[in-house]
């Protein structure tokens, strides 16, 4: 039995760790702080969108922190995960974040992971939002209040390529896409769009992206002798135009989509002649306006992808706005005012501006780097910013035009 000094000490410990558990964790960190977390691909074939989105994660939490925090506490460092292209990693990493009790994931990055992890984010009543999930139908398929992308659907991006490909003056299109939600979504898309321009869509057939080579797919489209040709695909779509290339077919005969948008792609298809895909143009979410740009650069100096940054800023700023609106860090209560921080309101453009506007007891209208974002009813963005983007010049990456929409 112990003596009364000893009960004494185990007292005092018992009052420190109640203390500790109502007023914050007890390893630094106040509980009621907003939690992120991400999940984004750090490893697999689209590593090359990681580096930007991890990098505008931090980089808005920072400017977040900057201001003085969500509702004046600061921001924890963003907890990670990574989706891998990999459904049952990309799951395994949500779950973890879920234990560790985030409020918000951002993140994935590709619309088939989120398929693979969006019931066990949600489920959990925690808020997911992508800044790159395009596929149409995934708010169709995954209903829920707690997921909402600042990406635009593809049936908006497959009119802007579509207009871009008549404006060329093109008239019969061969299309070739990777078979998921992706790119399933945006071929149909594109096409739709591109018969009401009276072009002829001669061919259009789905891959697997897995595949070990993509001979078949280019022996297939260069047969096709059509004017131009459309490929919704990933990093694997460096085989396909090197392969076309290969077949005669020329680079400003071919078109992409976000997922080609890449700074590199002409050291990729050739790095001994990068300018061999001179010409290749496409469209893409549009990254961010040039101070948001700069800002992010000068936050990480060895970044040169940026893909999908803007985007994913948004996410994070308009999470953290929403909590403040709801004056609460618990997801269940600050779902609610997603949608109504971007639209119907003053303008703003920055979270310290915004915030401050808030506090006045304004109603706010969040203005995205990326672009105006206005959730509709299904988490969906309703105007959307798009580039036109190109490589000219020795396969230099350049963005030749910008069109917001609709």
């Amino acid at each position: 039995m112990p003596g009364k000094k000893a009960l004494s000490l185990t007292a005092a410990a018992a009052a420190l760790t109640l203390a500790a558990t109502a007023c914050g964790t007890g390893d630094g960190t106040d509980s009621d702080a907003l939690q992120y977390g991400y999940v984004f691909p750090e490893t697999g074939d689209l590593s090359h969108l990681g580096p930007p989105q991890i990098t505008a994660a931090k980089y808005a939490l920072h400017e977040i922190n900057e201001a003085g925090g969500v509702l004046d506490q600061e921001v924890p460092a963003i907890l990670t995960g990574d989706e891998a292209n990999d459904a049952a990693q990309a799951n395994d990493s949500a779950q973890r974040l879920i234990d560790q009790d985030v409020d918000i994931v951002l993140g994935a990055a590709s619309s088939g992971m989120t398929l693979a992890i969006i019931d066990t984010v949600t489920g959990a009543e925690k808020v997911q939002c992508s800044g790159s999930n395009t596929a149409p139908g995934l708010t169709e398929e995954k209903p829920t209040e707690y997921y909402v992308r600042t990406a635009p659907s593809d049936m908006l991006q497959g009119p802007v390529l579509a207009e871009k490909i008549a404006g060329d003056g093109h008239q019969n299109v061969a299309i070739t896409y990777r078979a998921d939600d992706y790119g399933e979504g945006l071929a149909n898309a594109a096409a739709t769009a591109l018969e009401d321009n009276g072009i002829e869509v001669k061919y259009q057939e789905g891959y697997d992206p897995n595949a070990p080579n993509f001979d078949s797919v280019v022996t297939e489209v260069a047969n096709q002798d059509t004017d131009a040709v459309i490929m919704v695909s990933f990093e694997e779509g460096v085989q396909i135009i090197t392969g076309l290339i290969e077949a005669g077919v020329n680079a400003d005969q071919m078109y992409g989509t976000d997922g080609l948008n890449d700074e590199t792609l002409g050291n990729s298809v050739d790095s001994d002649n990068p300018g061999i895909i001179d010409g290749f143009q496409g469209t893409a979410p549009d990254v961010g306006e040039a101070e948001f740009i700069r800002g992010l650069q000068e936050f990480d100096e060895n970044l040169e992808v940026l893909q999908f940054a803007g985007q994913v800023f948004d996410c994070a700023i308009v999470t953290a706005l929403a909590a403040e609106q709801a004056e609460s860090t618990d997801p269940t209560v600050f779902v609610n005012e997603l949608a109504a921080v971007t639209q119907d309101g003053e303008q703003c453009s920055s979270f310290a501006e915004c915030r401050d506007l808030i506090r006045d007891g304004k109603d706010i209208d969040y203005q995205g780097v990326s672009g105006p974002i206005a959730f509709d009813d299904k988490g969906d963005v309703s105007q959307a910013t798009f580039q036109i983007y190109g490589f000219e010049d020795g396969g230099k990456h350049t963005k030749l035009d910008a069109i917001t929409v609709p």
